[in-house]
């Protein structure tokens, strides 16, 4: 069965297509969360528990084999029993950028990478330009607010313009941030939400035109905000990742948050993610039921729920030009 979808077209087995209310659609989804045996390690540290494996009765989470290559094989397997083509994976400590690397690499046609990058740290810089050279990293993610930090940092100014020479996509957490993790730990979230204003990135976005800038969760709480940014920067992207329960505090449901995005930022700059992260829970798909309900309700059709579900992603991470110097 081939599939034509704007520029891009893809080829995919009938029994790879997942069920949506238009029929059978290829879905990639640009969030997912890479929790590592080394992610783990490090909140037992911080827990004072033996290692990794001693957090599992908290959390009834599997705690996968320190080899990111089995977790990424666990993930290939769960989304492919969902019927799912690709998946931005995302590194989620700053420095674990190798484990998604090998995922990706181990599974080139499954995943893109993403991974948590920390600009207040002395070796962030080298750390980008080493993603920058390596065809399995695709994203740079950044979370303001976590590491307490403006993105209008002047720190950031080389690492955007690697971004920007290398065609690295630039993931930036705003809004509420609340890590599901840390609270079943009892450990503290000593975030700033002072430097999670969507219109902070909006200088930022002008300065640098050529990167792609992903907000997840429509600006989680913040989302006038996000839209004020995007309507104003065309290289401002929406990923409608998670629960979306920010929506209580504007008193929204997410049909009004689907049907403002698309009026604003039109189809092509909206990807679905589901913000799916451990096991054994897998992979979230009940985000997907509810989000393709309300697109069919709005009206979308099977060329347009295509954009959001697939394409649009496919297109974000088009293989990269690496330079050699």
């Amino acid at each position: 069965m081939k599939v034509s979808l704007g520029a891009i077209s893809y080829r995919y087995n009938h029994s790879s297509m997942a069920q949506t209310p238009w029929g059978e659609l290829p879905i990639q989804d640009a969030h997912i969360h890479f929790f590592t045996h080394k992610f783990y390690s490090a909140l037992a540290q911080q827990k004072k528990a033996a290692n990794a494996e001693a957090l599992a009765p908290i959390l009834n989470f599997e705690i996968p084999a320190p080899d990111p290559v089995i977790l990424a094989g666990r993930w290939a397997t769960e989304l492919a029993r969902f019927n799912v083509q690709r998946a931005g994976l995302i590194a989620s400590m700053p420095g674990d950028e190798d484990s998604v690397a090998a995922a990706v690499a181990a599974h080139p046609d499954r995943f893109h990478g993403y991974f948590m990058l920390d600009p207040t740290q002395p070796d962030a810089l080298a750390r980008v330009n080493r993603a920058a050279a390596n065809p399995h990293l695709h994203c740079i993610c950044l979370f303001p607010a976590m590491h307490t930090y403006s993105i209008t940092d002047p720190r950031l100014v080389p690492i955007l313009e690697v971004a920007s020479d290398h065609q690295l996509s630039v993931f930036v957490h705003c809004g509420a941030i609340s890590l599901g993790v840390r609270k079943k730990l009892g450990l503290a979230s000593q975030f700033n939400m002072r430097y999670s204003n969507p219109l902070d990135l909006h200088p930022v976005a002008l300065h640098f035109p050529l990167v792609r800038f992903i907000i997840p969760h429509f600006g989680a709480g913040l989302f006038r905000e996000a839209l004020m940014l995007a309507d104003l920067c065309p290289n401002v992207f929406f990923d409608t990742s998670s629960s979306n329960r920010w929506m209580l505090y504007e008193g929204i449901d997410l049909a009004s948050v689907f049907r403002r995005s698309i009026d604003v930022l039109g189809i092509p700059r909206l990807l679905f993610g589901s913000d799916s992260s451990f096991f054994p829970r897998g992979w979230h798909a009940a985000i997907l039921d509810q989000q393709t309900k309300v697109l069919y309700e709005l009206g979308l059709d099977v060329q347009q729920a295509s954009q959001i579900l697939c394409s649009n992603l496919e297109q974000l991470h088009r293989p990269r030009v690496l330079r050699v110097n």
